[in-house]
């Protein structure tokens, strides 16, 4: 992809963000600053969510932090819930979800093996990892959930499964991808969500697709969608509104699949764009946009 193919429109009435390295670093803590652009977009009528890679069980605590009613978009797009009432120890009501094949889902891991990565199971709610990973406190601690430990991870998988993520040293998953997407065309899609995770989610699953989806859900025209975003998966996301946004730590193809570049997120980027596009009056927000526009 090269470039957004919708044109923009203001005013923005919704806004789809990613988490990890876009709303949150590595402290995965939400700045105050962005907290306050967010509920201030709120306020306003705006529809925000959170589109992650990360399970809805996972991401949910963002969620809550930020005071958001929108769906919640996990796994790429491959599920969506709706936001629990507040003060609720239940998830909300699931509104789809679009699991791998069994079939398909063991192959991969037997592929992801052998090209030395280390691949896990998300099903549902459910984080599942060989019992002799020494890394499954530390995975745990990241997903903000306790990892279900199997003796055979391929044995394990009896029934479709929501995705397979491949661990491996950093830049690998990238090396393979091109080699992965060939081979599973048609059965399954592949994409990097982190340096070192490679991910695959069933056809058609895509955070640009949920991003279509929910946009329809909420009868706001694309034009009028930003989305915000750091990695391979949230390139179709970027493409499809007409104000796609990456941090600058994206990689060179998913900057190019965006209008506009953010500040780093440790200066609160994705509050400097809520400020600049969606917080201004419309007259004040296309002049912005042009300072925020990426150039090349």
């Amino acid at each position: 992809m090269s470039g957004p193919a919708v044109d923009p429109a203001f005013p923005i009435r919704l806004v789809a963000l990613d988490i990890d390295g876009t709303l949150v670093g590595e402290d995965l803590v939400v700045g105050e600053r962005t907290r306050a652009a967010i509920a201030a977009a709120t306020a306003s009528g705006v529809a925000v969510s959170l589109v992650t890679g990360r399970m809805a069980s996972s991401a949910v605590r963002f969620a809550r932090a930020l005071d958001l009613r929108g769906p919640l978009i996990a796994y790429q797009g491959g599920l969506a819930r709706l936001m629990p009432e507040p003060g609720s120890a239940r998830l909300g009501r699931l509104l789809w979800h679009r699991p791998v094949p069994a079939a398909v889902a063991r192959e991969a891991i037997v592929w992801s093996r052998e090209r030395g990565l280390d691949p896990h199971v998300n099903h549902l709610e459910r984080f599942i990892l060989r019992a002799d990973d020494p890394r499954a406190d530390d995975y745990s601690t990241f997903m903000g959930a306790q990892a279900e430990l199997v003796p055979d991870l391929l044995a394990a998988i009896v029934h479709p499964v929501t995705k397979v993520l491949a661990v491996g040293d950093e830049h690998r998953p990238l090396e393979v991808l091109a080699e992965a997407r060939a081979r599973f065309a048609g059965r399954a899609d592949v994409t990097i969500s982190h340096p070192r995770f490679l991910e695959f989610v069933a056809p058609g699953v895509s955070k640009g697709d949920a991003v279509r989806r929910l946009a329809r859900r909420l009868g706001v025209p694309l034009a009028n969608a930003l989305a915000v975003g750091d990695q391979y998966n949230d390139l179709e996301m970027l493409s499809v509104v007409g104000h796609g946004v990456a941090m600058p730590s994206a990689p060179a193809a998913v900057v190019a699949a965006a209008r506009y570049v953010a500040p780093p997120v440790d200066e609160e980027g994705v509050a400097t764009v809520l400020e600049a596009l969606v917080l201004a009056s419309p007259r004040a927000a296309a002049s912005n946009a042009r300072r925020l526009e990426r150039t090349g």
